[in-house]
């Protein structure tokens, strides 16, 4: 077995029994997970490597978090201690943490029905108000921080509005106050995402930054982008240059097959709808607050109809909340055409309002903001030409023709978050 975890040494360290088996839990990109048997049961051992990931004070303020949200019924799996109370061990400069095996199978959007699609929404907004009670807003040091101020612990929001133009519809039309208002224009700042893991089941996935510029990052299709960049969208001069830049390693390719013919034509159709909307542009996110990161179907176990745990805390953060719930249900929802199934997020979107008390403001500006970074993402098509890894190519069809659709109904979808 590849990069084989040292068992002796680290089960030496737990109450766990001896090791029987050990199965690599589908290799991540960054930090690897293992199917445990031992002579005391079966458990979920994470080794942590990567580094923007794996450094100690991250760990532990994960493990914290998922410690505190059991204790309040939040289906999640803490780690188990060590012989001396900490949750990570460390063997050769490594870091290791071993978690109950949780035994379940993940759900899509499509296997849900209108009411476990709700439940599925309050629980993601549980999970926004859960976080609010348990992580105070002084732990947000040493977590991405963002300009737009943390939504503090008795719900009060200290979110930041910049002045700037009126928000309008991609189709140019004014917005409707408070229900598809967008984020209001200004200058920002722009970073880069940071790399973050893979996880069981789901293939690979990078979101574009600021820049236009693709990392690594964990669930399928999330097009996330972490606290530092949530202060300005994607720049579409970046993105034009990305595209032209594409375009010549398309051409390239050779011999030329069926992918390089249908990403010629995105990449044609993309740059036609940014030269259309480039002035929609969402400088800055709405209010903050701790957020699972990650928040899709391969990080979320069922056990029959209800939620088992809610796994891979790795990108817990302070960032905007309603945009965590937008990117959610634009990977539970998409249809393998690349539409939204909009009943189902209404569904979604309302039960999540309710439990995480979001404005309908709130979600039209992270619609706004998430169908921005979509008209953006190109991480699929670097993926295929810089890297020549095409293990998210099968994904290719339905997300790249998801935001054509998106800016062609995108009153629908505003409706459906906010209605």
């Amino acid at each position: 077995m590849p990069h084989a975890p040292p068992l002796g040494a680290l089960l030496s360290q737990y109450a766990a029994g001896a090791a029987l088996a050990c199965d690599p839990v589908d290799q991540g990109l960054l930090n690897r997970g293992y199917r445990l048997r031992t002579t005391r049961g079966r458990y979920f051992l994470k080794h942590h490597f990567d580094p923007e990931t794996a450094a100690p004070e991250a760990i532990a303020r994960q493990h914290r978090a998922t410690e505190r949200l059991a204790a309040l019924g939040v289906p999640v799996a803490p780690p188990l201690p060590v012989h001396d109370g900490r949750t990570v061990a460390v063997v050769g400069g490594h870091a290791y943490a071993l978690h109950p095996w949780i035994e379940g199978r993940h759900r899509h959007g499509a296997q849900l029905t209108a009411e476990q699609c709700g439940r599925l929404g309050a629980l993601l907004g549980v999970v926004h108000a859960s976080l609010e009670r348990v992580m105070p807003v002084q732990e947000a040091k040493g977590s991405e921080r963002t300009q737009t101020g943390v939504r503090a612990a008795g719900g009060a929001r200290n979110a930041v509005s910049a002045p700037g133009i009126e928000p309008r519809t991609p189709g140019g039309a004014r917005a409707p106050a408070g229900r598809h208002a967008a984020a209001r224009a200004g200058s920002a700042r722009v970073e880069k995402p940071h790399a973050d893991e893979r996880h069981a089941g789901a293939p690979p996935v990078a979101p574009v930054g600021s820049t236009g510029t693709a990392t690594p990052d964990s669930g399928p299709d999330t097009g996330g982008v972490d606290a530092r960049a949530v202060d300005a969208g994607a720049d579409p001069a970046a993105t034009f240059a990305l595209i032209d830049d594409l375009l010549a390693r398309v051409r390239r390719h050779r011999p030329a097959d069926s992918f390089d013919e249908l990403a010629r034509h995105r990449l044609l159709e993309r740059r036609a709808l940014l030269e259309q909307h480039a002035g929609r542009r969402p400088p800055h996110g709405g209010p903050v607050g701790w957020v699972h990161g990650d928040f899709h179907p391969f990080n979320l176990l069922y056990r029959g109809d209800a939620p088992a745990a809610i796994v891979d805390w790795d990108r817990l953060g302070v960032k905007p909340r309603a945009e965590e719930a937008v990117r959610a249900a634009a990977i539970f929802f998409v249809r393998p055409a690349g539409t939204l199934d909009l009943p189902k997020v209404r569904a979604y979107a309302r039960a999540y309002r309710r439990t995480a008390a979001a404005t309908p403001s709130e979600l039209a500006a992270a619609v706004h903001r998430v169908w921005w970074e979509r008209l953006n993402d190109f991480w699929m098509l670097r993926w295929h030409y810089e890297r020549g890894d095409t293990r998210a190519d099968p994904q290719f069809p339905a997300a790249s023709a998801l935001v054509v659709w998106w800016t062609r109904e995108y009153d629908a979808v505003c409706d459906a978050f906010v209605d």
